[in-house]
């Protein structure tokens, strides 16, 4: 059941993302009158934004998918072909998309395709239907080439939540979530530094790279496409996407050694990259619901997760087989950090609580109560902090398994954290757009601004 902190920041995002949507111009374009129209780069793109979340396996609503390119091929319930090569007017796509009735007007609820959009798909049919040699069974989100974004606006009409924070390698750069960019501020004086582009609609985690430039950016569009992809700060370009899903990226965690990532998708599934080619090795599917957290032991032999289907986790790093499974939050996990080189395990969850359990046997050592719900954790040294709903940040000592400090200062639930050990500082982000920096040493705050272009 989706708690009411996730409804709460799903909402805000939500409504912040409409806002901005009325914000931007979007100009009409004669690209579908080119001919001959791909399926791959033309219509797959559009039954992926505007069909799929209702088309899909979980949600075949009449009886119809298109998920996969051997689905969409064939009839829903009613029983019309969806497709008639050469005869756009008698595929029941076009006149589903055409109707003048609004409850049989396709997609359902929703604004109608745009009639550019129509006539592409039209003209696709009438050339016949061609799909670019795809398989069968590959799945519509796989197939389309990787996208570039519309450029964001000059100026955000409202803030966004914060759902990602990173400090760069030498701390002079603080990095956070925007949309379709990545934001660089000052930690210091809180001006925007930088802005790089054409990167996914929501972003939910910043990793840094190998070379010092580069980040590995994930997020996606809510129940339509995930993705992770390659920037490079230097240039603000982005080199590549090194892995795509049907529903967002939720964290990222590299392996010791920098040989792999592994990716935690809302599709429940968790997918290890092989960075040298950009391959997935592997896809772990132990988890029932939204994995929302990854989290490598120190010696990278142990990979740890956090799940919204109340459990957490641990898989071997190099064969994928479950170690263990830590049922003990009985609500939605939040997130998770390895100590001891994984034979024990950090984790909150949605009881609002810190729970210090151990690999073997899913012994609990300690549970701390938290004011709130927690959100992913960051970890340093001795030390875990802990971004809550209850408008503070937590520190927890594992010396004396204890909340060191309990720290207020954001008018809205904190949603999340950056540690910088280099130059002493915190960073955490809010629900309502604020980050805060502050001084490790004694919690005092040293800038506040929301994160507003």
């Amino acid at each position: 059941m989706v708690s009411s902190l996730q409804n709460r920041l799903l909402y805000r995002c939500s409504i912040a993302i409409l806002t901005l949507y009325a914000s931007i111009v979007i100009l009409g374009s004669n690209a579908w009158a080119q001919t001959p129209i791909s399926f791959r780069e033309q219509v797959a793109p559009i039954l992926l934004e505007h069909c799929v979340a209702c088309h899909c396996a979980k949600k075949a609503e009449g009886g119809y998918r298109l998920d996969t390119v051997e689905q969409l091929v064939k009839p829903g319930d009613g029983g019309a072909n969806p497709i008639v090569a050469t005869k756009s007017p008698q595929s029941e796509w076009i006149v589903r998309m055409k109707h003048a009735e609004p409850d049989l007007r396709m997609p359902l609820d929703s604004e109608p395709l745009s009639q550019a959009s129509i006539d592409a798909i039209g003209l696709w049919i009438d050339q016949g239907a061609q799909l670019d040699g795809i398989l069968p069974t590959e799945p519509l989100w796989s197939v389309i080439p990787p996208k570039t974004y519309r450029a964001p606006p000059e100026h955000y009409t409202v803030p966004l939540p914060i759902t990602a924070l990173a400090f760069t390698a030498d701390g002079s750069q603080l990095l956070s979530s925007g949309y379709h960019e990545i934001l660089a501020w000052n930690p210091s004086d809180g001006s925007l530094m930088n802005r790089s582009s054409n990167q996914p609609q929501r972003i939910y985690s910043i990793v840094q790279a190998v070379e010092p430039t580069k980040w590995y950016v994930g997020g996606g569009t809510p129940g339509s496409l995930g993705e992770v992809r390659i920037l490079d700060l230097g240039t603000n370009s982005t080199e590549k996407v090194i892995a795509r899903g049907p529903d967002v990226v939720l964290d990222m965690a590299v392996r010791p050694g920098n040989q792999e990532i592994a990716v935690a998708m809302a599709d429940n599934s968790i997918r290890i990259i092989e960075l040298q080619k950009n391959e997935t090795r592997r896809v772990i599917a132990s988890h029932a619901d939204w994995v929302v957290q990854l989290s490598y032991s120190e010696d990278g032999k142990r990979l740890g997760s956090a799940s919204r289907d109340k459990s957490a986790k641990v898989a071997d790093a190099d064969s994928g087989e479950l170690l263990v499974s830590y049922p003990g939050h009985g609500a939605a996990v939040r997130g998770i950090a390895s100590i001891q080189d994984g034979k024990q395990w950090i984790s909150v969850g949605a009881d609002n609580k810190l729970h210090r359990w151990e690999v073997e046997n899913a012994k609990k050592i300690a549970e701390v109560p938290l004011g709130g719900e927690p959100s992913k954790i960051a970890k340093q040294d001795g030390s875990i902090w802990i971004p809550d709903a209850d408008k503070h940040w937590y520190r927890f000592e594992l010396a004396n398994n204890a909340i060191a400090t309990k720290q207020p200062g954001h008018e809205d639930w904190v949603t999340s954290v950056a540690v910088h050990q280099g130059t002493g500082r915190l960073a955490t982000g809010s629900i309502d757009g604020s980050i805060r920096v502050w001084n490790l040493a004694d919690g005092a705050l040293i800038k506040a601004w929301v994160a507003k272009p």
